[in-house]
């Protein structure tokens, strides 16, 4: 398999990578072979992935709007992935001029290409970090520069927290997160769960096998599970519900019944 130029050589392109897939899903180009026959394979029991990244991205785009309308002009993006289309830089500085936004996330691509993105954008950085090491992001050098932890902060977990397993204690980093927010600050999270999926648990399961068998286990929490990460928070209406219900732009009942797989929510530090 040729490396294409902006393939970091430290990754093995041959295992396939959660961003890459999700890239994929999304329509983008930044992805394999073995990534797209891993996605390939996993819509073969669920065909609607596409429409739940999407949106997941919907949703993302609407919190990030409205932390911006809240006076939030500090976004730390956990999880990030690879750059696409209306990422949450854009989004923010097209909100607020002048936002400050840092990303974190632990593949090298997604580190890469957020580099190449954000060159020039002294207002943007990415972090090369670990959810599940929550130290490591709060004392890197970007965080840092761009980042004033006694003003309020829009956190993001979009699409990260199911590929936490119970083992490396999700909850304990979610909450290390929060302690080191200011008041008002607010939690932007979205979860995956087999509540709403139109499909038997049983098929679906058939792609949560699929992350299993590339080494990313897919856990997939209850709606009561997913509402434990916002212990601290206060939540923000309409609370935790699935994505096309969170403030929609257009009417979520003309939504694809996939996109109304998992959960989104905001909740506000008090």
């Amino acid at each position: 398999m040729e490396r294409p130029a902006w393939a970091p050589r430290s990754i093995d392109i041959s295992v396939p990578s959660v961003s890459r897939i999700y890239d994929y899903y999304l329509g983008g180009s930044y992805n394999f072979e073995v990534d797209r026959e891993a996605a390939r394979k996993a819509m073969e029991f669920m065909p609607g992935l596409p429409k739940i990244m999407q949106a997941n991205r919907a949703f993302m785009r609407r919190a990030v709007r409205f932390a911006a309308g809240e006076g939030i002009t500090q976004f730390l993006d956990i999880g990030s992935g690879i750059p696409t289309f209306g990422n949450v830089h854009e989004v923010a500085q097209a909100a607020v001029p002048g936002a400050r936004v840092v990303y974190v996330d632990n593949d090298p691509v997604a580190v890469a290409h957020s580099q190449a993105v954000l060159a020039g954008n002294d207002d943007a950085d990415v972090v090369a970090a670990d959810l599940r090491k929550p130290r490591e992001i709060l004392s890197s050098a970007p965080l840092d520069r761009l980042i004033d932890l006694n003003r309020p902060v829009a956190l993001l977990l979009v699409a990260i927290l199911h590929f936490v397993e119970d083992a490396d204690d999700p909850y304990g980093a979610v909450a290390e997160l929060r302690e080191a927010l200011a008041p008002g600050s607010l939690l932007i999270l979205t979860h995956a769960s087999y509540e709403g999926i139109p499909l038997p648990a049983g098929r679906a399961g058939g792609a949560v096998d699929v992350y299993k068998d590339i080494r990313n286990p897919l856990i997939m929490r209850s709606r009561d599970e997913i509402a434990r990460f916002f212990e601290g928070y206060d939540m923000v209406e309409p609370g935790l519900v699935p994505m096309p219900r969170w403030r929609p732009d257009s009417a979520p009942e003309d939504e694809d019944p996939y996109a109304f797989s998992g959960f989104a929510g905001v909740g506000r530090t008090a």
